[in-house]
């Protein structure tokens, strides 16, 4: 008897969807627990169900070698225990940069009222634009920073137009030199993919913070704010782009997303 074949199928979305906000954290979490926590996980698992089971014997006059297994054991959550702590802490660290990222890009989500594109989690090579926004009025990098904070009076950010502080302390990485690596990156993408010259304003957001900022004055510095006060900086910048300046900008940069993704 003949087999008929079934014909082949294929997917039917022509390009790859745009990021999400978060992306890159939800996927270094997930490659986290699955490359390194569950390794751990299991073997902290075998070596206490090993030892429960051999306890179990001698408890039952059965001819047992707990000590042989419970040493084994004894190893494996000597070095199994403090790794996954260390992974925990560090998946709640990213957890936490995930939420803020989300968060802000909601809320990034009304400029699309004012006729602004909203691109999230831009990869680049060893890094990632958190948020892009492309209108009239500029295009804007936007790294986002969600930090814990510290029990007490409510601290606050202070930027100046060189040195940032976090309650009073430098961050481990620069964010000002790191939003303005950001944003000259983006313009020189769009540079080569428009073959226009677009300027690219590097933004670093606080989900949660009073940030106060003496930087008006220095045109060259990132803004350093909230992410409420985001659209109405934005909103007093003039109008430099015209509307066909916008949708090539954000075409190319959406196709470019959708290629590398």
């Amino acid at each position: 008897m003949a087999v008929r074949r079934l014909p082949a199928s294929r997917s039917p979305l022509k390009a790859k969807p745009l990021r999400n906000p978060g992306q890159s954290l939800d996927e270094e979490i997930q490659r986290i627990l699955d490359d390194k926590a569950l390794m751990w996980l299991m073997a902290v698992m075998f070596a206490v169900a090993m030892s429960g089971m051999e306890w179990w014997r001698w408890y039952r006059a059965s001819p047992p070698t707990p000590i042989l297994i419970s040493a084994v054991a004894l190893i494996v959550l000597s070095v199994g225990v403090p790794r996954l702590l260390s992974l925990r802490r560090q998946i709640i660290r990213l957890k936490l940069g995930r939420d803020g990222e989300k968060a802000v890009g909601q809320y990034l989500e009304a400029l699309r009222e004012r006729g602004c594109r909203v691109f999230h989690d831009l990869v680049g090579q060893g890094f990632n634009v958190d948020h892009v926004i492309i209108g009239q009025r500029g295009i804007y990098a936007v790294e986002t920073k969600t930090i814990s904070k510290p029990p007490g009076k409510d601290p606050k950010v202070v930027f100046d137009g060189t040195r940032l502080l976090v309650h009073g302390r430098s961050l481990d990485r620069d964010p000002v030199s790191q939003s303005k690596g950001q944003a000259n990156w983006l313009r020189e993408l769009l540079a080569e993919t428009t073959g226009r010259p677009y300027k690219v304003k590097p933004v670093i957001v606080f989900p949660g913070w009073y940030v106060e900022s003496s930087a008006s004055g220095q045109p060259d510095a990132p803004w350093v704010l909230s992410p409420k006060a985001l659209p109405a900086f934005i909103d007093n910048e003039p109008l430099v782009l015209s509307e066909e300046a916008v949708r090539l900008a954000a075409y190319h940069l959406s196709r470019h997303i959708r290629t590398t993704a």
